[in-house]
């Protein structure tokens, strides 16, 4: 095992659990002897190269513990996309700073950032361990059963999307639908967790819309008139990602960020909701709602499932046992072994097979309409988001006249 010092960093969106991963990669690697020291960069590899780095394995123990149950990204994030010409800078500060272990947490552009590093250092015949630590509320990597930050975010849609839908069902004589657009560039799995808020059949949501599929207007109108004749209302749940069949953005939106990808919450389009919202006026003159959260839901910790803290905290964990067995290119995963009991084992997956990379929700996790999910989806999903909370209603019971 190499002798040097340790760095972590954080990319991208933050979780309501990304910082229980930093604080497994920090109590690790204090237990390691051939780890000096633990640093942190600050604003990713981006802060990296400025050498805005910080000192870890000297702060307080309480503080280290407590960012399990501390929101966002501590170390700062960054969306910087690594230029050919930052890895000499980079290699420079590595040197400089003695570290031979390098910790990454983030998504598939984060796993692109590590597994460049890693080769340019390879090649350029510096020793140096990258893994990466998997994080996104998107649910996107491919090579895990999860990610750390999903169930989180699932949670926290589903408590919107149940609570709105019971104030949507009391008001519909006033708002005749509601949409909430939750995030999801390339995949519907944080719009399809939402499916969990439905215990009874008029419940919300009753219309579900992923990027898997292409969206049709007519389509999308004859579900709503369809629904809303049953309930006297519709929810409609969509993903900000959603595309009709040539690959216009429903949203809009012409925005793109460093990595090429549209940024479906900027200036540049409207959004899917508000789009959606219009449609429907439109067509059947009703009034509604439109709900956009963007990134509270990355963010609130009070709403975190406590499960989604400790696997979080374990793939840091795992990360550091990795690095010490000699494993390097990898990023850690989740295997699960079975739904009930729940169960799930810590793996290994290439960097390559992850990099760049946005795995969609299985065919099988929808209906046959594309507008819902399937029983097998509800399945995946339970272990992961329960307990919700259990709620009641009045019974039509008619009051007596005199």
């Amino acid at each position: 095992m190499l002798t040097g010092n340790a760095i972590v960093g954080q990319s991208g969106g933050p979780t309501a659990v990304i910082n229980a991963s930093l604080a497994g990669v920090v109590e690790a690697a204090r237990n390691i002897p051939q780890i000096k020291n633990v640093y942190g960069m600050q604003y990713g590899i981006e802060g990296f190269m400025k050498e805005e780095i910080l000192d870890l394995g000297n702060q307080p123990a309480g503080i280290i513990e407590g960012l399990k149950h501390t929101p966002s990204s501590a170390l700062g994030s960054t969306r910087h996309k690594v230029q050919e010409e930052d890895f000499p800078v980079i290699l420079e500060v590595l040197k400089k700073y003695d570290i031979r272990y390098f910790f990454l947490i983030g998504g598939n552009d984060t796993m692109d950032t590590i597994n460049r590093v890693e080769q340019f250092c390879r090649k350029a015949g510096y020793e140096l361990t990258g893994i990466g630590i998997p994080k996104t509320v998107d649910n996107d990597l491919f090579g895990t059963d999860h990610t750390p930050g999903f169930a989180s975010a699932a949670r926290s849609n589903i408590l919107n999307v149940m609570q709105a839908g019971f104030l949507a069902r009391d008001m519909k004589r006033v708002d005749q639908f509601v949409i909430y657009q939750t995030i999801g560039r390339d995949a519907g799995w944080l719009a399809a967790a939402t499916a969990m808020a439905k215990k009874s059949e008029d419940d919300a949501p009753h219309l579900i819309y992923a990027p898997e599929f292409d969206f049709d207007k007519e389509k999308f109108l004859a579900d709503f008139e369809k629904v809303y004749k049953q309930y006297g209302w519709v929810s409609i749940v969509c993903g900000e990602g959603i595309k009709y069949a040539d690959g216009t953005p429903v949203s809009a939106s012409q925005t793109r960020d460093k990595f090429s990808n549209i940024e479906f919450g900027a200036m540049g389009g409207t959004s899917v909701a508000i789009n959606m919202h219009r449609m429907i006026s439109e067509k059947f003159g009703f009034r509604g709602e439109f709900q956009i959260t963007e990134s509270l839901i990355m963010s609130a910790e009070d709403r975190a499932v406590e499960r989604d803290i400790e696997e979080a905290y374990q793939c840091g964990v795992r990360a550091v046992e990795m690095a010490q067995e000699g494993v390097s290119g990898m990023m850690v995963s989740m295997q699960r072994i079975s739904n009930d009991p729940y169960r799930i084992q810590y793996d290994q997956v290439p960097l390559n097979d992850v990099a760049v990379k946005a795995k969609p929700m299985p065919r099988d996790y929808f209906n046959e309409e594309g507008n819902f999910v399937s029983d097998r989806f509800i399945e995946y999903m339970k272990p992961l988001t329960e307990p919700l909370p259990e709620f009641v209603r009045l019974k039509p019971i008619q009051a007596k006249r005199l």
